[in-house]
């Protein structure tokens, strides 16, 4: 049998498999959210208006900010530490006061990291081998928090590949997770101890935000609660 037409049999059955008999979460999740077309519905579902603040962290070519703009009309803030896709963004949003755009990205603290050029799944890794990446810089986000004068955040999404670890959990260490009413995130499984460390995220957010939904290693929502302000 040709290789390509087997591989055209072969990777639609293990998928199947791993979904209907060996129950992969991610594989479940994916399908329910494609089912309940999440991205055009539970991502775009919140009480903003005009004068809403949201934090696009991981901005890519702008589209989850142009959402915001045209169903809101609210104040955003693209982080996008690609210098590509944060020029996209910019020339994007260039006749629009309502965006800015920052060509960094947000973290736990100060420091350059190298970016891998893989488009939309562009992800930051700290070893030497340069090679097919790019240098990105990432700012501490209470520095930058400091910098805006963000007195109140009504949506922060993160999208950022692995980054998402670091940057909550500086969050919530500073405080300033209290300071933000949705928090919608995407965690990504190919970490070291992914799993681990999305547990231990949530159970930190618990005194402050209550899981609104969820899709695991998808995306999911955290609201915060009335009597955490």
């Amino acid at each position: 049998m040709p290789k390509i037409f087997s591989d055209w049999l072969i990777k639609p059955a293990t998928k199947f498999y791993k979904r209907t008999v060996l129950k992969d979460p991610f594989l479940v999740s994916v399908k329910r959210w494609k089912r309940d077309r999440g991205d055009t519905t539970l991502r775009q579902d919140y009480s903003l208006d005009e004068n809403s603040v949201v934090l696009d962290v991981g901005g890519y070519h702008g589209d989850f900010a142009q959402a915001m703009i045209d169903r809101f009309g609210c104040r955003v803030f693209v982080f996008e530490p690609m210098p590509v896709f944060s020029e996209q963004c910019r020339q994007r949003f260039a006749d629009d006061p309502r965006v800015s755009v920052l060509d960094y990205g947000l973290g736990a603290c100060d420091e350059q990291l190298f970016l891998s050029t893989a488009d939309d799944a562009s992800s930051f890794f700290r070893n030497h081998d340069t090679n097919g990446s790019v240098a990105a810089q990432i700012h501490d986000v209470l520095s930058v928090w400091q910098e805006l004068d963000l007195e109140h955040v009504d949506l922060i999404k993160v999208n950022i590949e692995g980054g998402e670890y670091p940057l909550l959990r500086r969050l919530i260490e500073t405080n300033l997770i209290r300071q933000v009413s949705n928090i919608q995130v995407q965690f990504h499984d190919f970490v070291e101890d992914a799993e681990l460390q999305r547990n231990e995220l949530r159970q930190r957010l618990q005194p402050s935000h209550d899981e609104t939904w969820c899709y695991e290693f998808v995306w999911e929502n955290w609201s915060r609660r009335a009597t955490a302000a």
